[in-house]
């Protein structure tokens, strides 16, 4: 178990293009069990989104095209394999928006939450999550770091990390 710990808290991967980043999300979306938290952080443009349209494709989402950003409705709700949560906080006010929103279930019940702008509720966010910071490179490349808060979240990234490196 020493190599999870040492290996897997945290994973940095640079992407070289937006198809690139879609497709570490797929890869992503493939390994989630229900009950996944991903925290997804970065400035705006960053490729939050497209990185969320990449885990629901992986999640069996049949149209990835339909998986947009909910600035202005707070959550949008998906059906893959299971149902997928996708909150963004940008435009949250307080922390009461998304208590009112019924976040326990999104947070803690058997479908996947991607958060966009996730620091706007840390204090609500379960212990074992994942945090995808993503950073801008360049015009295309990101560098996105992986980071495991919890068991499940180094077991995770660890494959991610594996089917990553072998091009699967």
């Amino acid at each position: 178990m020493a190599f999870l710990e040492d290996i897997c808290e945290a994973w940095k991967v640079r992407s070289k293009s937006a198809k690139e980043t879609f497709r570490l999300g797929k890869k992503m979306g493939e390994l989630l069990p229900r009950g996944s938290v991903i925290a997804l952080c970065g400035e705006l443009g960053s490729g939050k989104t497209l990185l969320a349209k990449g885990i629901a494709r992986g999640m069996q989402v049949a149209n990835e095209g339909e998986v947009t950003s909910p600035s202005f409705t707070l959550v949008n709700e998906y059906q893959g394999r299971c149902k997928i949560y996708h909150v963004d906080l940008y435009r949250l006010q307080n922390a009461q928006q998304i208590e009112d929103l019924g976040w326990e279930e999104m947070f803690f019940g058997s479908g996947v939450t991607l958060i966009e702008w996730p620091e706007k509720v840390l204090h609500l966010l379960p212990e074992d999550r994942i945090e995808v910071f993503l950073e801008w490179v360049g015009e295309e490349e990101r560098d996105l770091e992986f980071q495991s808060k919890g068991k499940m979240g180094k077991e995770l990234i660890l494959r991610l990390r594996e089917k990553w490196m072998k091009g699967e």
